[in-house]
């Protein structure tokens, strides 16, 4: 849709990298190169990926404004399109976020004082 929008506009859909998001995929990447296994790990992917989502919605909301101010209706029902669709794609990870935290604290009972937390890996040492 973007693609489109530039091709209207007679302009390059070239830009320059996205600060904000390189900084999300590294939360992400340091989630999954974290101490966190199972469903606990499957929940910090999550919500990694909704925060991409959030940042990407409100992105596409901006760009919205910006095409109905200046006019561009077309334009702006296009980025409304990909505006709900994120939003969808949010709502689907918000449905799958529920079920993986109830098993992340299901599948990890309280642990007594002194033991790890719940979800994380230990290491084992040989005394």
């Amino acid at each position: 849709m973007l693609e489109e929008i530039f091709q209207a506009l007679g302009e390059s859909p070239k830009g320059k990298k996205c600060v904000g998001m390189e900084g999300l995929v590294r939360e992400g990447s340091e989630v999954m190169d974290g101490a966190f296994e199972g469903a606990v790990l499957d929940s910090g992917r999550i919500g990694a990926a909704r925060r991409v989502e959030h940042y990407e919605m409100a992105a596409y909301g901006g760009g919205c404004a910006i095409a109905k101010v200046l006019g561009e209706t077309k334009h702006a029902s296009l980025l409304e399109r990909s505006l709900e669709e994120e939003t969808e794609t949010d709502g689907k990870l918000t449905e799958l976020a529920e079920k993986i935290n109830t098993q992340a604290n299901e599948e990890s009972p309280r642990k007594e004082k002194g033991e790890s937390k719940p979800g994380v890996k230990t290491s084992k040492r040989v005394a």
